[in-house]
């Protein structure tokens, strides 16, 4: 078992946080490094070519991701890139000048100018700090899932989902996601429109080089809904290469005529509108190319 391995597998073991964290700085070490930024986040950065993957995460949502790692560390390890985590110790939408302080170092060091490639992602908070932080990187390409424009009250004071988030302060530096990706190559935003506050703030990206991509139904935490379809990675990883295009991500959204979850979901969206052709169409839709017992039932009841 090389060093690597054992490694990986003290990250995936660790039962507490500062196991998880005492993991990673050991993994950091070569060739790359994991530091503190300010007191309450922390930067993981390895080098491996001239290919980088950035992304926000806080540390309890990597712990409980698989393996025990952060997303873009376990897809950029396994195609050979080079990854750069910013982790935050608990939800802040990564607003603190020590990130502002470390964002701006990268920046005077001409860090991002040493790759070929440079993609930002994130999800919901993360995907602000995303869009807000590739202004550091002129030319990257974002992917940002569960838009967030700014959590600013007086632009976005009919968002009232997170109390902590409206105390910050988004009017400072990197604080208006729609302005900083100006200058960005390509910008994907994925949401579901059904989800009125993710469509709102969707609407606040209006450059002509964003390209929104409604996805009904997958929910207000679009991620976890593409990875259960299994389809994430993938994207991801066009993204990356810069291939990504928005009929791509509408053709991988089609796998969910075979998801469970979704189906029930849109089920018991039809059952809640009292629309039982719509509801006889979506069950006969499920029985006639799936086995599941509860839309043929469904099916039966409605016939009979």
């Amino acid at each position: 078992m090389t060093t690597a391995d054992t490694l990986q597998n003290a990250i995936a073991s660790a039962k507490s946080r500062d196991a998880w964290l005492g993991s990673m700085d050991e993994a950091g070490e070569e060739p790359g490094y994991f530091q503190w930024v300010g007191n309450g986040h922390f930067a993981s950065f390895a080098s491996n070519s001239p290919t980088l993957l950035v992304g926000f995460e806080t540390v309890d949502g990597a712990m409980a991701r698989a393996q025990q790692l952060p997303l873009v560390h376990r897809i950029a390890e396994a195609n050979g890139w080079s990854h750069l985590t910013l982790l935050a110790n608990s939800p802040g939408f990564w607003r603190d000048p020590a990130v502002f302080a470390y964002i701006d170092r990268l920046v005077d060091e001409s860090f991002f100018e040493d790759f070929d490639r440079v993609l930002f992602y994130g999800a919901g908070a993360a995907g602000h700090a995303a869009a807000a932080y590739c202004v550091a990187s002129p030319g990257s390409a974002v992917l940002v899932l569960s838009p967030r424009a700014t959590m600013a009250p007086a632009i976005a004071g009919w968002d009232s989902r997170d109390r902590v988030a409206r105390s910050l302060d988004f009017t400072n530096r990197y604080g208006y996601a729609p302005d900083m990706v100006d200058g960005a190559a390509k910008v994907f935003l994925c949401f579901d429109p059904l989800e009125r506050l993710d469509a709102m703030h969707a609407a606040l990206f209006r450059a002509p080089h964003v390209i929104q991509v409604p996805l009904p139904r997958a929910g207000a935490n679009v991620e976890a809904t593409l990875q259960r379809l299994g389809v994430l990675d993938g994207l991801i990883e066009s993204a990356v290469k810069g291939t990504l295009t928005a009929s791509e991500i509408t053709t991988a959204w089609r796998k969910r005529r075979d998801d469970a979850g979704y189906l029930k979901a849109t089920l018991a969206q039809a059952a809640q509108g009292d629309h039982p052709a719509r509801e006889r169409m979506v069950c006969r839709s499920v029985t006639e190319r799936l086995k599941m017992p509860k839309f043929a039932r469904r099916l039966a009841e409605l016939e009979g």
